[in-house]
């Protein structure tokens, strides 16, 4: 495949009837050359489109980020794991994965193996970020993202050893779910001028 450049620039053209989720609207066309770039690469007909922020809005799940908003993302904008949580998996399971299993947008290292899941804060640089909830995992971890053959059971049923919602949330009725990383969400620019105005 060729290289595809996504300019930064707003897009001119604005595609219709784009859902995601729950969530359905319009939003912006990155154009022709990415849809023919994606179009070929899935075998079907696709547009790149772009989450329209000065128009529309997609709130997050309000029992865990209550005034927040995201875009594309399933529910929450940002998830963080680390190097050390992935590296002691590896040491249990027979075959080990690549952290691209389960796609983290901020990956850290220096710390012990699954303290992420104890942060309410981080900062990057001048950016907050609020830690949300435990990430849990669908199925789409145990597919090898290289080949996108799935795994029939791992590494899911070996986190499920140990870090479940029966595990860590002992005093709710267990639903077979399992974590790895946590959610998060940032401030937005103008929340940090306000913040930063009141000290």
């Amino acid at each position: 495949m060729s290289l595809l450049k996504i300019p930064l620039t707003k897009p001119s053209s604005v595609a219709q009837g784009v859902s995601m989720w729950e969530w359905s609207g319009s939003a912006f066309d990155e154009g022709e050359e990415a849809a023919k770039w994606f179009s070929d690469y899935l075998e079907k007909q696709s547009r790149l489109v772009r989450f329209n922020k000065e128009t529309k809005s997609r709130p997050s799940l309000p029992d865990y980020a209550a005034g927040y908003t995201t875009t594309f993302a399933n529910t929450f904008p940002f998830m963080v794991s680390s190097q050390a949580s992935l590296d002691m998996l590896n040491t249990i399971l027979t075959e080990p994965v690549r952290i691209n299993r389960f796609r983290p947008n901020i990956l850290v290292g220096n710390c012990v193996p699954f303290g992420e899941d104890l942060w309410d804060e981080i900062k990057i640089n001048d950016l907050v970020f609020q830690g949300v909830r435990l990430c849990s995992r669908c199925k789409l971890p145990t597919v090898n993202q290289e080949t996108g053959v799935p795994d029939a059971t791992e590494p899911i049923e070996t986190l499920m050893k140990f870090i479940s919602d029966k595990d860590l949330m002992p005093h709710k009725k267990p639903h077979g779910k399992v974590f790895f990383g946590k959610d998060m969400h940032n401030q937005q620019p103008r929340q940090r001028q306000q913040d930063n105005r009141s000290w």
